[in-house]
């Protein structure tokens, strides 16, 4: 038999060896001796060539077998200095990866049999309180919320033989939760499944990806929902309130006379306003409401499971509140407003975001109409949509 690249395996060479070890020796035995009776016929000289031919024999044996096992050592010993530093080149390789290289079992536990220095800085553990779980289990660190989800992808990606890439949170020694990112490949090693890769810390990233999406639904000024957010919410809400039979109240805010403040103050003292407003606005509604700013100087407020009376309510102590105080501006000037404000209920002024949106924004132009600072309830009339009107 032979291996790969037509060498011959350890047991062979061994064995062809030894065969010719013992050819040679029955060889050197069998001819070494004829010669001695032939050359001496002297039997005490015989006997002393026959000494010296064993003594001979014993010597070249010696050396052959010396030569033989110097080299082996020494190879031996070469191969073991160069496992010894690609072990440490290795070492060194993991110690200085950004994470935590691993090799662990596929169970419940995901038990570590191995895991490089960057455990420490990555968890806040040690590798042997993580190793054969000597302290705890790498499973117990992950949240209870992402370690099925983990189960489920690193099963399939076993299935289909791929490598798996995984994010999640995990809570560290000194209990701060962060989200790392993995990747790993499964490898069959005799009967068992052993998982290895690398788990990075994936925080930053997924903070900047939290930021970008808090952006895309975000008024950039105020902070508020923007106009796109508010129309999915306010979806979300109907759909609530059709299922269980509830109602819900759309207030649709406008500030009186803003332009005065950017005409007379400048452009940023109009940014100050509406800035006060709407943390004014938002420390004034419940948890479950929702205010968003549609536009310029418009606002919005959700008002779920609200009837007609206490969503009237909601908006008149919205109305008193904005007229009871002022703002003071950059300059030290205090400027003192007024909102007017158009309610619409859910069924009963409209079925739909859109209906309800129209509702609210006539009777908010009718209040204005009616000379402002003041609250109105849509009417039948507000079916239909103003001028240059807008879906909210």
């Amino acid at each position: 038999m032979k291996e790969a690249r037509g060498h011959y395996t350890p047991f062979w060479r061994t064995l062809w060896i030894v065969l010719v070890y013992l050819l040679a020796a029955g060889a050197w035995i069998t001819w070494s001796d004829n010669l001695a009776e032939r050359w001496f016929t002297d039997p005490h000289t015989l006997s002393r060539v026959q000494t010296w031919k064993g003594a001979l024999f014993v010597a070249v044996t010696a050396g052959f077998l010396f030569a033989a096992l110097y080299r082996q050592l020494r190879r031996d010993r070469l191969v073991e200095r160069v496992l010894k530093e690609r072990e440490r080149q290795l070492a060194t390789l993991m110690d200085n990866l950004p994470g935590m290289a691993y090799r662990c079992l596929n169970d419940r536990h995901w038990t570590m049999k191995f895991v490089s220095s960057g455990c420490y800085e990555l968890t806040g553990y040690r590798p042997d309180e993580l190793q054969d779980n000597q302290l705890l289990s790498y499973a117990s660190l992950i949240d209870p919320e992402d370690n099925a989800l983990i189960q489920s992808n690193i099963a399939e990606s076993i299935v289909q033989q791929q490598a798996f890439s995984l994010e999640y949170r995990l809570t560290r020694k000194d209990g701060r939760q962060i989200w790392v990112w993995e990747r790993g490949l499964a490898v069959e090693d005799g009967s068992e499944t052993i998982l290895e890769g690398i788990v990075l810390d994936n925080s930053e990233h997924k903070r900047l990806e939290q930021e970008l999406a808090e952006q895309a639904i975000r008024d950039p000024l105020t902070g508020l929902i923007n106009r796109r957010e508010l129309s999915r919410l306010l979806n979300e809400e109907i759909r609530r309130a059709e299922r269980y039979g509830r109602h819900l109240a759309v207030a649709w805010i406008d500030l009186d006379h803003f332009k005065r403040v950017n005409d007379h103050h400048g452009h940023a003292a109009g940014d100050t306003v509406l800035q006060w407003l709407s943390q004014l606005l938002t420390d004034s509604i419940r948890s479950v409401d929702v205010i968003g700013r549609v536009g310029g100087e418009e606002f919005v407020a959700l008002f779920p499971e609200m009837d007609l009376e206490e969503a009237m309510e909601a908006a008149e102590r919205l109305r008193k509140l904005v007229s009871h105080q002022g703002v003071t501006l950059a300059d030290g000037l205090e400027v003192r407003l007024t909102i007017s404000l158009g309610v619409a209920l859910y069924p009963d002024h409209g079925g739909t975001a859109e209906e309800l949106c129209i509702a609210a924004d006539r009777a908010m132009y009718r209040a204005k109409e009616s000379g402002r600072n003041r609250v109105v309830l849509a009417g039948p009339e507000s079916s239909a949509a103003p001028a240059g009107m807008r879906e909210v």
